[in-house]
């Protein structure tokens, strides 16, 4: 069969990558056709168009790219129909999936998401496209499966979390190799950042994160640097030797790490699967941040709060990130009790989300539902 997937993000490039895997187990005959990265590409899919070309993050950014934005919908339903896919999978990326799955509905296109928009975060009203135009849904958080069937009366697959099947399937290794290879300090514990994957957030959120280096000179601060970015980037962001950088091995280096600071979104949550402890880091432009404000109705910010319904992880939200807060909620979990709590609070964490196997399981769904 044909399958057209669409995916926006690094994140979803990775998670499509290995949906395209299953897919290929499911269907030997797949035709895969993209929207993705280099990582859906690797696995087997042919690329239609990069993420890097997608990727606007923020209300004024998306207004100051509506041009492209709308060359891209444009090109996106060409594609389409030149390639006469039997099913359109969806990942994420709600902004722009939505309005093709509307579209593709209408041309009676079979039309599946993965990773569902979070729609119980903000806009909620989305449900009734969402019900219009999705033949089926995969949900990977365990509570939205309640909140799409009994709060919205619409049936959806609860397949488990693709990290957990991203993070297992990674080829391990060494501390000592790890070290070596990226020039990295052979005794010093690794702080990790995780400042993003987009230019204007990884900007914003290094000025904050390295104003705590010089408090923590026993320490090695190493950012992650995103595969969406190229390395010359981050070359104004090493000036202190205390500070090294290693690109696209942004697992590795959880790995090794003793502790992190990330950038609210889904590395909080790949974070918590390595069990590293963690302060949840968010700042955005003032615009977008009011706008945020009056659109979003959760208690936190952080997948990881989010699934345990509490606060396991500290975040930091705008004014509140600080060099001040950032410094004294880093030292907390650098060893005691805040540390050992996070800890086992992310052994509880692991439980809920279901186990290995989302990718496979979303595959032989999809292949059902064709």
């Amino acid at each position: 069969m044909k399958y057209y997937i669409i995916a926006g993000e690094a994140s979803g490039d990775l998670h499509g990558s290995n949906l395209i895997k299953a897919l290929k187990i499911e269907d030997p005959q797949a035709n895969i056709r993209c929207w993705g990265g280099d990582l859906m590409q690797q696995a087997g899919g042919t690329l239609a168009k990069h993420y890097k070309e997608m990727a606007f993050m923020g209300f004024l950014e998306v207004l100051l790219n509506l041009n492209t934005i709308a060359k891209n919908i444009t090109f996106c339903k060409k594609d389409i129909q030149q390639f006469e896919p039997d099913v359109i999978v969806f990942i994420d990326f709600s902004g722009f999936n939505l309005r093709i799955a509307k579209w593709a509905k209408e041309k009676s296109y079979k039309t599946n998401y993965y990773i569902s928009p979070q729609i119980w975060a903000s806009r909620e009203s989305r449900i009734e496209k969402i019900k219009r135009d999705i033949d089926a849904m995969y949900v990977i958080l365990p509570f939205e499966k309640n909140f799409y069937e009994q709060k919205h009366g619409f049936p959806v697959h609860f397949v488990g979390h693709p990290l957990i099947d991203a993070i297992e399937s990674r080829k391990n290794i060494d501390e000592p190799t790890f070290r070596r290879e990226n020039h990295l300090d052979k005794k010093k514990p690794i702080i990790a950042l995780l400042p993003g994957s987009r230019k204007q957030e990884v900007k914003k959120m290094l000025r904050i994160m390295l104003s705590v280096v010089d408090d923590f000179p026993d320490y090695n601060f190493v950012i992650a640097g995103a595969p969406s970015l190229d390395n010359d980037f981050y070359a104004p962001f090493l000036k202190n030797p205390n500070v090294n950088f290693v690109s696209n091995k942004t697992y590795d280096l959880l790995s090794h790490s003793h502790a992190a600071l990330v950038t609210s979104g889904t590395a909080t949550l790949e974070t918590a699967l390595f069990k590293i402890p963690q302060v949840v880091c968010y700042k955005a432009n003032w615009l977008s941040y009011q706008i945020a404000k009056q659109i979003v109705t959760l208690e936190y910010i952080s997948l990881v709060n989010l699934i345990m319904e509490k606060e396991v992880v500290k975040e930091l939200i705008q004014d509140d990130l600080n060099t001040k807060n950032l410094k004294f909620e880093l030292t907390k979990l650098i060893e005691g009790p805040s540390r050992a709590q996070q800890i086992k609070a992310y052994n509880e964490l692991e439980k809920k989300l279901g186990g290995e196997g989302a990718s496979n399981k979303t595959a032989n769904l999809i292949v059902q539902n064709v």
